[in-house]
């Protein structure tokens, strides 16, 4: 079984993206994140291979359980499974949640991107443990979706019973907007994993988080 917290306190959700990380060591990113006050950690990698992939989730598996919160493998099940992760995170052309959870050992998690209302009621009625909502704002990190506005936040929150991810484009200026829409967590990439110092930008983050949204147990 997973040692993972509970969903609906995560607040700070991490994206370590080798993409952003600006040549510097993902462990040590995540390794700051953590210090920082970071809930959950993500290992996203699109140029990595497999081999190395594994190399690095396994490393920051070590970190994260250390700290007992947990790590989520963008996109690939099968690292996920080969690492020993928490779980995996897919998107909407990737392998659906049911299909994922027959691999997954029991007690995994299970998060879906969704990029519009109808795409987050059927991560709903697939069920995904947690359902991303963006991108937020335009973010080079995803520059084939178009922004989805804040409003959607608020929407998705109406009609569907699980926790809510807002990501993309979310940074220190931009942040006080997104909780104001009713985002209890968000995600960040850049934000964190390009920022020179990671501890401090992750902490500046999530204390405007607590300051906002009262801490669930």
């Amino acid at each position: 079984m997973s040692n993972v917290t509970s969903l609906s306190a995560w607040r700070l959700y991490v994206i370590i993206d080798n993409a952003a990380a600006r040549n510097r060591d993902l462990a040590d990113i995540a390794t700051q994140a953590i210090h920082g006050g970071a809930d959950v950690i993500q290992l996203r990698d699109k140029t990595a291979s497999t081999r190395q992939l594994i190399e690095e989730a396994t490393r920051l598996l070590q970190i994260t359980r250390a700290a007992n919160i947990p790590l989520i493998i963008n996109d690939r099940l099968d690292i996920a499974v080969a690492a020993g992760a928490d779980g995996v995170h897919v998107g909407q052309d990737d392998l659906p949640v049911s299909a994922v959870r027959k691999v997954l050992s029991p007690g995994r998690i299970v998060g879906k991107s969704t990029h519009g209302l109808e795409q987050a009621r059927g991560a709903d009625r697939e069920g995904a443990d947690y359902i991303a909502v963006g991108p937020i704002f335009p973010t080079p990190t995803k520059p084939d979706y178009p922004s989805v506005g804040l409003k959607l936040i608020s929407q998705v929150k109406a009609c569907v019973n699980r926790p809510i991810v807002a990501i993309g484009g979310i940074d220190e200026t931009t942040l006080p907007d997104v909780l104001a829409a009713g985002a209890e967590c968000v995600a960040v990439v850049r934000a964190v994993c390009g920022a020179d110092d990671v501890e401090q930008a992750t902490r500046t983050l999530k204390q405007l988080m607590v300051e906002k949204i009262p801490q669930k147990s």
